[in-house]
């Protein structure tokens, strides 16, 4: 078996059973250090990566964000999910187009996301939803590689929190071919059983972007995966910049202290 098939087992194994955590770096420093750690698996973030750009969440372009995948996933030997947005693209046949691009990154997994970007209507229409899901299995049949389809609702991210919906998308998204379920900014315990419930057999990803559940209580829900988006990007940022306001602003400091060896997490002979 070879490297990249080596590692789409080992993710749709990691999917099989249990929970895990699967945090997202934004580059290939931060992708080491996680794998330093133990992580089993990786995912990009569409937002961290944005931001070491300059720019804001979804202004990245597919072309770069290509490149940003086949770097991540050079950096490290562990499997790789890819923060997919909505594929780039609002066409079904050009999601289809753009899901073998990302497939041949090395990627073992990637996400399809149903939001518009229109806030009147920020959720796409429920069966052109689907249909862009039922071309991304598609894409990655056609493509022989066995990565991982993941199908996220967004009604949460985007003010349309309405878990009845929610719940009707991801069984549909399912029954699409999606391998995996994701409904991120749920945070109460009954919407994640409302939605591992809809989604079983098959697993659910739980996003945690904020201190409302552990590992060991979101595992207890029957939650086969977790990651934090964003929001490890986010705290590195909380420090950046509040080490740089100090300086500019009080001409201090006190930020510099007790802090890590980062040359030490990457010399290894």
């Amino acid at each position: 078996m070879g490297i990249r098939a080596d590692r789409i087992a080992v993710f749709h194994r990691l999917h099989s059973g249990g929970c895990f955590v699967m945090p997202n770096p934004w580059d290939p420093g931060t992708a080491r250090a996680l794998e330093g750690f133990g992580f089993p698996a990786l995912a990009t973030t569409s937002s961290g990566f944005a931001w070491t750009r300059g720019r804001a969440d979804t202004k990245v372009g597919l072309d770069r964000v290509l490149d940003h995948l086949r770097e991540i996933v050079e950096a490290v030997e562990l499997p790789v999910n890819a923060d997919f947005e909505g594929g780039y693209a609002v066409d079904p046949a050009q999601v289809a187009a753009n899901v073998g691009r990302a497939v041949e990154t090395g990627v073992a997994g990637l996400s399809i996301e149903d939001s518009s970007h229109d806030p009147d209507e920020p959720l796409l229409p429920f069966e052109l939803s689907v249909e862009r899901v039922r071309a991304a299995r598609g894409a990655i049949d056609a493509s022989g590689s066995g990565v991982l389809l993941t199908a996220r609702s967004e009604g949460f991210v985007v003010g349309r929190p309405d878990i009845a919906e929610t719940v009707r998308r991801l069984r549909a998204y399912a029954e699409a071919g999606a391998d995996c379920l994701y409904a991120p900014r749920i945070s109460s315990v009954a919407d994640i059983e409302a939605v591992v419930a809809a989604a079983a057999p098959k697993p659910v990803n739980l996003l945690i972007n904020a201190p409302f559940i552990t590992v060991e209580q979101a595992a207890s829900l029957g939650v086969r995966r977790i990651s934090i988006g964003g929001t490890l990007a986010r705290a590195a940022w909380g420090a950046f910049l509040g080490v740089a306001r100090e300086i500019a602003e009080n001409g201090t400091f006190t930020g510099f202290q007790e802090l890590p060896n980062v040359d030490g997490l990457f010399d290894r002979g």
